[in-house]
């Protein structure tokens, strides 16, 4: 196992709620950084201490090694002078029993910091910046966990749902995969998202099926708005472009005899026999929660479409 320590208080936020890491692979002027570089010297199973604000609050686990990815679009405008590629590293945090300042702990942590690569300075504990992430020893990761109240043991678990960010990964070893057709990349990349970033993103705006109300997102599927094969990159991520359905709902929305308006109001195609929505136990004129502002762009493009089947 090996430990890392991560200086990130301008994304820590972010990443730490989206389950990665991400460092452009170059500095701004081109050159190479031991910080950015120890992002693929990581491994699974090594820990991460999070240190944002000049506080470890947050103790990580490495889930996947290292790839290629786009500059998140949860930095918003931070990082603008990065790079728009680099390493995305997937990683769970947790938060620790006691989130402390080493800064308040110099006169033992001090000692035990590397000689060159350093995370923080030994005369004050301020970051370094230049160093985002920074490879420590067994006896600083240890005096870590024991100020943070884990002292002989790790309480970092993997998701049983895999992280956003590994999902990623997979999806950009498929796409850049030479041995299969479009059409196969696509249906893999459909079922890793369907336990991945599409479906979590899509789950934080529709906790539950928006028609039927259940909960168990073991019977929920998360169901593309726009579909995948009109999407841009961006749009096949993004959570707003997406529903939580009972798989049922799920059939007659993907086929179009199913749609939207952004007030809720649900719209049924002409060719959909009543006796399917009454067996089903769906009112004709079910009228739903509101759907939220980032999302009416999709819903215009899906009625849209059913407007067109609809003639």
């Amino acid at each position: 196992m090996g430990y890392w320590w991560v200086n990130h208080s301008q994304t820590g936020k972010q990443e730490v709620q989206g389950g990665f890491l991400w460092s452009p692979k170059r500095d701004k002027a081109g050159g190479r950084r031991q910080g950015y570089a120890n992002m693929e010297l990581a491994e699974p199973g090594d820990v991460v201490f999070s240190f944002i604000d000049a506080v470890i609050s947050y103790v990580g686990l490495v889930e996947a090694p290292a790839a290629t990815m786009p500059k998140p679009r949860e930095f918003g405008r931070a990082g603008d002078e990065w790079a728009s590629e680099g390493w995305m590293l997937p990683v769970t945090f947790q938060s620790v029993p006691t989130p402390f300042k080493p800064a308040e702990h110099l006169p033992v942590l001090g000692g035990l910091l590397p000689e060159k690569y350093f995370p923080i300075r030994k005369e004050n504990g301020y970051g370094v910046q230049s160093m985002y992430l920074a490879a420590i020893s067994d006896e600083l990761a240890e005096a870590l966990l024991a100020l943070a109240g884990l002292a002989g043991q790790v309480r970092v678990t993997s998701a049983s749902v895999a992280s956003e960010a590994e999902a990623l990964v997979d999806v950009h070893q498929i796409e850049s995969s030479e041995n299969l057709k479009p059409t196969e990349k696509e249906q893999l990349i459909k079922a890793r998202l369907g336990q991945g970033v599409f479906r979590n993103r899509v789950f934080k705006l529709h906790p539950v099926c928006k028609v039927t109300g259940v909960s168990d997102l073991r019977l929920l599927r998360a169901s593309h708005i726009k579909p995948w094969r009109e999407c841009t990159n961006d749009e096949r991520l993004d959570g707003a472009n997406g529903i939580m359905l009972s798989p049922h709902i799920d059939a007659l929305f993907d086929r179009g005899l199913l749609s939207f308006e952004d007030d809720g109001r649900m719209l049924v195609h002409p060719s959909l026999a009543p006796e399917v929505l009454n067996r089903w136990f769906i009112p004709t004129d079910l009228r739903l929660s509101p759907f939220d502002a980032s999302q009416w762009k999709y819903l215009a493009w899906h009625r849209q479409q059913w407007r067109r089947a609809a003639r």
